[in-house]
């Protein structure tokens, strides 16, 4: 059921002869880089001012130019300014730790801002991994997830305490359709005013939309009951509460486009400069000196598709699918292996677990195992009856014996020991509500199929969720022939290297070719190689 082989492909390697020539000299990002035509007609490329002189002063010419572009200066320098990272780069979170403490520490430690996954993760575990992160990270800032979690605000409030206890200074906030109490308390406790007067800003805050009305909230401050709420039971100061008014929700948000997990998988290029353009208007409306920057995700799987989301303007980038593969990643090995052969049409839209009474789906691989439809199947009992007594009993039967391996009985009995522990009122709110109470049953199955993912249970890998977006695929065919085919390679501080530096290589191609120049193919795609080489 599983496939863990990736494809085979041809070797990759960096081009020779006058191709390697010009390849070596886009590659040399702290140069310029010419292309001339010398005296005899021939065309070639040069980063060698002095050589250039030479050309022509023998009757050559120069065609075009390239400034340098190291991979540092790709995108807002404010973004890398607020966030104190070398890098307008970051790997969100991925829910359930996938996005793990090593890995958080990692991309920290080189530059990168990284969002831990504190989805669905008991509250002691959250507190655990941000501790561990402030310890390994060696002082370098990162983030911490807040996932919108409409039946469960408790847990919401848990990481809004832990992210507190241990000083994250960046929340990034997703699946939020409103502003909540607990972000906007997040937000708040870092505002005061500063010896000069100005309002200073301890906590950023990333929000992750992919729709205009949403992405509005953020744009603008925080709304006014829940201000007033917060001040009234005492989670703000009341100078907290009056600086709440000058500032925006949120520093960043994140257009996200065609994702793994939550996606509403609209197109980069039409959601990107629609937030844009209303990040502008509401800065006008405001009278703001600069708007909320606007960074860029889903998609993001290759050198040229991030540097064509730094084309389309975005302040920085986010990854989030080709994470999933790498080494820190807590993922187990047999569904990292299955992520490397995964092609950009090999993922399906199915029923998300935080919000699947509303009917919210998230994209998650399809090949090597039957989680897709099994979940639909659920949300269409879910949808025509009642609660568990109204199943058919021949429907019961099969998801008992075929989907649950258990009797429904034994899941929920499963459902109110976890809840009791996670959410008490869940429990509570399901006593006299059949349907509810079938919803949490159904839910057991969803959230599980992630942890059997996690774990490489053999014995469920047909019941496999992989949240992954098409961006997984144009990833494996890029590194296709080049070191990082092996998953025991893909270190994520490396991959989050060589997409900035084959960004920043594309950008350069780019300014070229808009100046009419045209290259050799094999000049003009950027290979990654082994960091020493």
């Amino acid at each position: 059921m599983v496939t863990t082989t990736p494809p085979a492909t041809a070797v990759a390697a960096a081009p020779t002869g006058a191709a390697g020539a010009a390849y070596r000299d886009l590659l040399a990002l702290d140069r310029p880089c010419y292309v001339l035509r010398d005296s005899g007609g021939r065309v070639r490329t040069s980063g060698d001012q002095s050589e250039v002189a030479q050309v022509v002063a023998a009757g050559g010419q120069v065609l075009a130019a390239t400034g340098p572009r190291p991979a540092t200066a790709l995108g807002d320098p404010a973004f890398r300014a607020a966030h104190g990272v070398r890098y307008a780069y970051m790997a969100g979170a991925m829910a359930n730790g996938i996005a793990s403490a090593p890995m958080v520490a990692a991309l920290a430690r080189a530059g990168f801002l990284a969002s831990f996954g504190a989805a669905g993760v008991l509250p002691a575990r959250v507190d655990e991994a941000l501790a561990a992160i402030v310890r390994d990270a060696a002082g370098a800032p990162f983030a911490c997830n807040l996932i919108h979690s409409p039946s469960e605000s408790a847990m919401e409030a848990a990481t809004v305490d832990a992210c507190l206890r241990h000083g994250v200074t960046t929340l990034e906030a997703s699946a939020f359709v409103e502003p909540t109490a607990q972000l906007v308390r997040y937000r708040l406790a870092g505002l005061h005013r500063g010896r000069d007067g100005r309002v200073e800003i301890g906590h950023r805050v990333i929000g992750k939309v992919s729709r205009a009305e949403v992405a509005e909230r953020f744009l603008r401050p925080a709304p006014a009951d829940l201000v007033r709420g917060l001040l009234a039971a005492g989670d703000v100061t009341p100078e907290q509460a009056e600086l709440a008014a000058t500032v925006p929700l949120a520093d960043d948000i994140t257009a996200e486009a065609d994702s793994g997990g939550h996606t509403d998988r609209r197109p980069l290029v039409v959601l990107l400069p629609e937030l844009l353009a209303l990040a502008e208007r509401i800065r006008r409306e405001q009278g703001r000196p600069s708007a909320v920057r606007v960074g860029a995700a889903g998609g993001i799987g290759t050198p040229a598709a991030a540097a064509a989301a730094f084309a389309l303007g975005a302040a920085y980038v986010v990854t989030g699918s080709v994470n999933q593969s790498t080494v820190e990643a807590d993922q187990s090995d047999t569904t990292k292996r299955m992520l490397a052969a995964t092609g950009v049409a090999d993922t399906a839209m199915t029923p998300s677990a935080d919000m699947f009474e509303l009917g919210v789906e998230v994209q998650v691989l399809r090949r090597g195992t039957l989680f897709p439809g099994r979940a639909r199947q659920l949300y269409e009992l879910y949808r025509a009856y009642d609660g568990l007594d109204a199943l058919p009993a021949d429907v019961r039967d099969t998801l008992e014996k075929r989907v649950f391996r258990r009797t429904l009985d034994d899941v929920w009995a499963d459902c109110v020991e976890f809840f009791t522990r996670r959410d008490p009122d869940q429990i509570t709110r399901a006593a006299d509500d059949p349907r509810r109470r079938m919803a949490l049953v159904f839910r057991w199955y969803l959230g599980r199929s992630s942890g059997w993912s996690i774990a490489g249970d053999p014995d469920r890998a047909a019941d496999y969720q992989v949240w992954c977006g098409p961006a997984m695929g144009a990833f494996n065919a890029w590194v296709a022939g080049t070191y990082l085919a092996e998953v025991g390679n893909r270190h994520v501080a490396e991959v989050a290297g060589h997409l900035m530096v084959g960004a920043a290589f594309h950008e350069r191609v780019a300014a070229l070719r808009a100046a009419g120049v045209r290259l050799p193919s094999s000049a003009t795609t950027y290979i990654p190689v082994v960091p020493s080489q």
